[in-house]
């Protein structure tokens, strides 16, 4: 297999393993979180193959299998399903296992931190591609967090973010470099600030979030609603 298929094998691996845990019972999220796996991978692989063919990024064909579907390789459209996967994994261990005491008063607080911080790299980064796109994405579903939809899950949503960072930029740092000789991700210089986490485009952290918010959005939404496709 490749490097990139590995990467997600082994990402996926233990989060499904551990999704049974009777407190956790994560599996009985499945059906709701796999369509919200799906809303957001049909939002990503159309950003992927449009920056694809744009220039944005390209794929190091070492790392990669050549086989491609949009314009991309196979091993990156699994990146939407085990990733969000994995990381609302983490979302549902907090729920579980913590109270969101702690980031539930800041809330709103954090939404603005974001939405203004944002706000001022779409403003001072318009002619980045990636920049502009990644952080008016994020933008627009904070905001509608903020202004419209208000819910509780927020709290654990910021908890959960700053924890999935940890393995997120471990995975991410395999894509982009740290530890390889090139790149498996190669990020075109001209359409990103150029600040990076060691190897990883600081647009990533964004993006981190987005990938993990839709999906909690769609997952919550079901689980609210208590509409029949939870699995009990």
């Amino acid at each position: 297999m490749s490097l990139y298929a590995w990467l997600m094998l082994v990402s996926f691996i233990g989060p499904f393993a551990l999704s049974f845990d009777k407190k956790v019972a994560f599996y009985k999220w499945f059906k709701p979180l796999f369509i919200g796996i799906l809303v957001n991978m049909i939002l990503f692989i159309l950003w992927d193959g449009w920056f694809t063919r744009a220039g944005i990024w390209s794929f190091n064909n070492d790392y990669v299998w050549r086989f491609r579907l949009n314009d991309l390789p196979i091993e990156e459209w699994s990146f939407f399903i085990v990733v969000p996967f994995a990381s609302v994994f983490i979302y549902a261990c907090l729920k579980a296992y913590f109270s969101d005491n702690f980031f539930k008063p800041l809330v709103t607080y954090i939404n603005y931190f974001f939405i203004v911080i944002l706000a001022l790299a779409c403003v001072f980064f318009y002619n980045k591609t990636y920049t502009l796109v990644n952080c008016s994405l994020a933008i627009i579903l904070l905001a509608l967090h903020q202004f419209y939809l208000k819910k509780e899950y927020m709290g654990y949503f910021w908890f959960a973010y700053l924890v999935h960072l940890i393995p997120f930029l471990l995975v991410n740092g395999v894509l982009t470099g740290a530890v390889t000789p090139e790149p498996v991700v190669f990020y075109n210089t001209n359409e990103i600030i150029g600040l990076r986490i060691v190897s990883i485009p600081i647009e990533d952290t964004v993006y981190a979030l987005t990938c993990l918010l839709i999906p909690i959005t769609v997952l919550e939404y079901f689980l609210a609603k208590k509409i029949p496709i939870e699995l009990n």
